[in-house]
């Protein structure tokens, strides 16, 4: 059964008469994602340190936690914003940013990757592993320890986050120590049945998965490129840890299901928790859905436990 508070929160969403994401502009919908922030979102608590990076032309955001010391070298997580690869930025994702920083005691590295349709794929995915390369070779600049640091986004994030921990593993030089995956997008062609089941009334639909790949992908083939669908990476053998958190009414459910059990099957150690209850995009919308609080104090704790280990 639907959570009271997201019931609630789809029933003020259809009484204010938001419009669907798919009949939107990519500009307008970037507003008003942005703009949903200050209803849904927690205020952002305190951290030790922010600063904006030029990383050769991506822009990163840097964060270390409160009561860290100046001068250690913490472990990291390298974030990929959600969004369809259409909407999101540093600032739709930053008060999750001083979350995760702050609840597992590490620096984090959010990266503002080219979004579509301006960029269309495989943009995100080369400024994803392009800003992995820069963290890595700017380690010791950015007191980051090159040993213990780990991927993660939500959404289209969760879906870059899995392909650069792919692509790290074949090029053999940017080892990555855990995965953390919110909900990730890992088969582009839609078919599971979780699309059908959750496709109407939960914020995320079937519409507006169909416009973000479009604007992503367009109308070629490049649904099954393991790049935009890492379910369809034939070997995810030698992998990171990862830890992979879905939500029961959201379109993606099974295909961060069956994700997760080919990540075990192929022999890397990988956990999954469903909040059954709950909407995609939920972990944002701590101010109005309490579970999504508990959700970071998760992905916090468990990306604490491997990088802190």
């Amino acid at each position: 059964m639907l959570h009271p508070q997201s019931r609630a929160l789809l029933r003020l969403i259809e009484e204010r008469g938001v419009p669907p994401t798919h009949t939107l502009t990519p500009e307008d919908a970037r507003k008003l994602y942005r703009d949903r922030r200050a209803f849904t979102q927690p205020s952002p608590p305190e951290v030790a340190h922010v600063r904006d990076i030029d990383a050769d032309g991506v822009a990163l955001r840097l964060y270390r936690p409160i009561g860290s010391p100046a001068a250690a070298a913490l472990p990291a997580l390298v974030y990929y914003h959600g969004g369809g690869w259409t909407i999101g930025d540093l600032d739709t994702h930053d008060t999750l940013c001083r979350e995760l920083c702050n609840g597992a005691d590490c620096a984090v590295i959010s990266v503002d990757y080219r979004l579509a349709p301006e960029h269309p794929f495989p943009a995100a995915v080369d400024d994803s592993m392009a800003a992995l390369g820069w963290v890595h070779g700017h380690a010791a600049d950015l007191l980051v320890d090159p040993s213990r640091i780990a991927v993660g986004g939500d959404s289209a994030g969760g879906n870059l986050a899995a392909v650069v921990s792919i692509m790290a593993r074949d090029a053999g030089k940017l080892p990555i120590a855990f995965q953390l995956l919110i909900y990730p997008a890992t088969d582009a062609r839609c078919g599971h049945p979780s699309h059908v089941a959750n496709g109407e009334g939960y914020l995320l639909t079937k519409d507006s998965v169909r416009y973000y790949l479009g604007h992503y992908l367009g109308s070629g083939s490049s649904d099954r490129d393991w790049r935009a669908s890492p379910l369809l990476q034939p070997n995810l053998a030698n992998l990171p840890s990862a830890f992979v958190l879905t939500a029961g009414y959201d379109p993606l459910r099974d295909e961060g299901l069956e994700y997760a059990q080919r990540l075990s099957e192929s022999g890397n150690r990988a956990s999954l928790v469903c909040f059954e209850r709950q909407i995609h995009g939920f972990i944002l919308m701590g101010r109005v859905i309490d579970e999504a609080n508990v959700a970071v104090q998760l992905c916090a704790s468990q990306l604490k436990r491997a990088l802190q280990s």
